[in-house]
């Protein structure tokens, strides 16, 4: 018995040769696993180190076991091979008889407490599943350790799939960056290389996006500090696009698959059917995640038909090709960078690239024409939702579109069909941005694609604050809507236009370019943009000195708005409704109105211009009640969100400037000379302070999280998926879902990225 002991720890010496780092949490979940299954699987794609999980795991583990622990290693054996017999001559089993080889190995081991692990056995998955199957029938006291890149398949067995290591956010600071996972294996391997390797000032943000490039997969991270002989981390990360050339000095003594990053993933490709090599192919068009309708659209056609793709899709996934993400009940799928890059390398042809590319397009095209085209009811706040989980989608389309010959006008389109993306308030600089590449070169002649980005940019434009560069596109729209002799298109120039006049205190004919616009609107059945006309109207009005016939004009829009499920242009109006009751002097019904656009904003979308001008008007009318200390908070509130936006509420005329300005003044007089409030607060902390919710027992007004919400966004600082958060908090992943859903609403956060930053940001936890 002592010799098996002895031996497995000789089949495990390559394992050991280098320290094992990080992996604890994964180390005690595999083990409690063990514990209470036979046969427990490792799975993941390659290079993500299940093999060396299964060396430490065996190291500690063999000695519980009064056999000990043997390891076979399956990955010379040719696919399809027969596994019984490599078993039986890794056990060192007699072999005098005629009897089949399961059969010796099953008599064997009947009575044998062992543990037996069988490493890389993605190519005989049939063969492992009749040996295994027949081992859990005779021998009870045998437990199974398998690593796979998909399961073997078995009724008994307990799948543990290993996610990469924790890579930091782009704004880590250096104190946190060894924290991280694959950074500690980055400096543990480098410091092999370069002795006294260090980080510093200048090196510490290279490293952390060396990692993050590299998906924080260990083979990966292995093979690049390899290179640190002759290149500095810096000279290594300008290079990193050339991976699979640059990560091929690995370990002599690994396998020869486990000593390039092409080999490793070209083991996996030669696993794939060709159907699913050509998927696999395909889908790397997605330079992020996509759901099971993109797929099907932009890859199912010619030899993987659309009804074959999820089928095919599937297996890609049990395989550890395509990694899945779930949003509540919607599944998100995508590719780990080296496995998209390798695909990407192999697909056949610029004509297939472009093929795929335009139906890529295509597909990101109708669904931002889907949602404009029913933006005007209850879906909104999904639409937004759905926009900011493609954003890496429509950013790739609109670059494919803007390069591709005849492809500016179809960019044109997608970049003003994602207009409330980016009037929303999360992404206007962004929006801008990508609308100024497109209209720094409008033809001499518009199209109509041109003259809407043209209206949208204006939009856009006009409420960051550059009013004159927002004129000029409405005036250009409008020009070249008369050219075009599109009324429609004229009217979305006149309405932005009007917002103009307002902005720049010519309400008088702001009202009057106001009420036609609302009227065209409603002749071309659009009705969105009427609402939206109307509530700009009602705002022209209460700025003029008119409030009752404001709150005639935003109930209309209220009422109009309910009929169609919309929410949107709602809390707009009953801003609007606020200012125009706070001008009355009427403040209760004021501060009604501005909690009920505050509350659309926390329970649906936390618009930011909505939540902030909501925000400004509460704090004004709380001012007008005299309640200082309250008004102080809201202020402060307010504060952080135009922060946040970039943006302030001087970007909405003179009149919102000076009302703010003298609210303000009125503030610091009844308070006096006092230190102002220090931290800026998430948007949804400080739609939480207006709306008066107190953080519950274990927050602060800093930290709105429940204690376990905390641990989790801890953990998604770290750079862990949600999948690998349930199995380190044992947890269920749709449980974890909830949780880091809820942290994104609770912070007003639309990326993972946010979160981290803010986990940084926080001070240590007391208590």
């Amino acid at each position: 018995m002592t010799r098996h002991s002895s031996d497995s720890s000789l089949s495990m010496g390559r394992l050991a040769a280098t320290s094992f780092i990080g992996r604890r949490r994964e180390l005690e979940e595999a083990k409690t696993l063990m514990s209470a299954a036979p046969l427990v699987t490792l799975t993941g794609p390659g290079g993500v180190g299940k093999t060396r999980l299964a060396g430490e795991i065996t190291r500690q583990a063999h000695r519980a076991f009064r056999d000990g622990a043997r390891v076979v290693e399956l990955a010379p054996l040719r696919h399809g091979a027969a596994v019984a017999p490599v078993v039986t001559a890794a056990l060192d089993i007699p072999d005098q008889s005629r009897r089949p080889a399961l059969e010796r190995l099953a008599d064997y081991l009947q009575d044998k407490e062992l543990l037996l692990v069988l490493d890389n056995c993605e190519h005989v998955l049939g063969e492992v599943g009749l040996l295994v199957d027949r081992i859990l029938a005779q021998a009870p006291k045998v437990r199974l350790l398998a690593t796979s890149r998909e399961p073997i398949g078995l009724t008994a067995e307990a799948v543990f799939a290993l996610p990469p290591l924790s890579v930091p956010p782009a704004q880590a600071g250096i104190e946190q960056l060894e924290a991280f996972e694959s950074v500690a294996l980055f400096l543990a391997r480098a410091r092999n290389v370069v002795p006294g390797f260090a980080l510093d000032a200048e090196s510490a943000p290279v490293i952390a996006q060396l990692c993050a490039q590299l998906d924080g997969m260990p083979l990966a991270i292995e093979l690049a500090t390899t290179r640190l002989r002759s290149l500095s981390a810096t000279q290594l990360l300008a290079r990193i696009d050339q991976r699979f050339a640059l990560l091929t000095q690995g370990d002599r003594a690994a396998l020869p698959r486990q000593q390039t990053l092409r080999a490793l993933i070209d083991w996996s490709y030669e696993l794939c059917s060709g159907t699913e090599q050509l998927l696999w192919r395909r889908l790397s068009v997605f330079p992020g995640s996509f759901d099971l309708e993109a797929a099907e659209e932009v890859c199912g056609f010619g030899e993987v038909p659309r009804g074959e793709v999820l089928d095919l899709l599937d297996a890609l996934v049990a395989k550890s090709i395509v990694a899945v993400r779930r949003d509540g009940e919607s599944l998100f799928y995508y590719q780990l960078v080296s496995i998209r890059e390798y695909a990407q390398q192999l697909l056949a042809g610029e004509q297939d690239i472009a093929a795929l590319r335009s139906r890529h397009l295509e597909h990101y095209l109708r669904l931002a024409q889907d949602m404009v085209r029913d933006w005007c009811g209850p879906g909104q706040a999904r639409f937004l939702h759905a926009v900011r989980i493609n954003r890496p989608n429509y950013a790739a389309a609109f670059d494919w579109a803007l390069a591709s010959p005849g492809g500016r006008g179809k960019a044109a389109r997608l970049a003003s069909l994602l207009r409330y993306q980016w009037v929303s308030g999360n992404f206007i600089s962004e929006g801008r941005a990508l609308l100024g590449r497109i209209l720094d070169a409008v033809p001499q002649q518009p199209t109509a694609d041109d003259a809407s980005a043209l209206w949208v940019a204006a939009w856009v434009n006009l409420i960051q604050g550059d009013h004159d560069s927002g004129a000029r596109y409405a005036r250009q729209c409008l020009q070249a809507a008369g050219t075009l002799r599109d009324p429609a298109l004229a009217a979305h120039a006149e309405h932005w236009l009007a917002l103009h006049r307002m902005f720049s205190g010519d309400l008088a004919g702001a009202i009057e370019q106001y009420q036609r616009v609302a009227a065209a609107h409603r002749k071309h059945g659009d009705t969105a943009s009427q609402l939206t006309a109307l509530f700009q109207l009602g705002m022209a009005q209460v700025l003029d000195g008119d409030p009752h016939r404001a709150l005639a004009t935003c109930q209309l829009v209220v009422s109009t708005a309910r009929e169609h499920g919309e929410l949107w242009n709602r809390a707009y109006a009953h801003w609007i409704s606020a200012l125009c009751y706070w001008k009355l002097g009427d403040y209760e019904p004021a501060a009604a109105a501005a909690t009920q656009a505050l509350q659309i904003q926390r329970d649906t979308f936390q618009d930011g211009i909505c939540s902030a001008l909501s925000l400004e008007a509460l704090a004004w009318i709380t001012v007008s009640q005299g309640k200082y200390e309250r008004a102080s908070e809201l202020a402060h509130a307010v504060a952080s969100v135009w922060s946040e936006l970039g943006t302030s509420v001087d970007a909405f005329g003179p009149h919102m400037a000076q009302a703010s300005a003298e609210s303000h003044r009125t503030l610091a007089r009844a308070l006096g000379r006092r230190a102002p409030r220090t931290g800026m607060l998430s948007r949804a902390q400080a739609l939480d302070c207006a709306l008066g919710i107190a953080p519950a027992a274990g927050q602060s007004p800093r930290n709105p999280l429940t204690r376990k919400e905390r641990e989790v966004a801890a953990l998604v600082a770290e750079g862990l998926t949600n999948r690998a958060i349930a199995q380190r908090l044992v947890l269920s992943p749709r449980t974890i879902d909830g949780h880091v859903e809820r942290i994104l609403a609770k912070l007003g956060f639309s990326s993972r990225a946010q979160v981290a930053v803010w986990v940084s940001g926080l001070e240590p936890a007391t208590g």
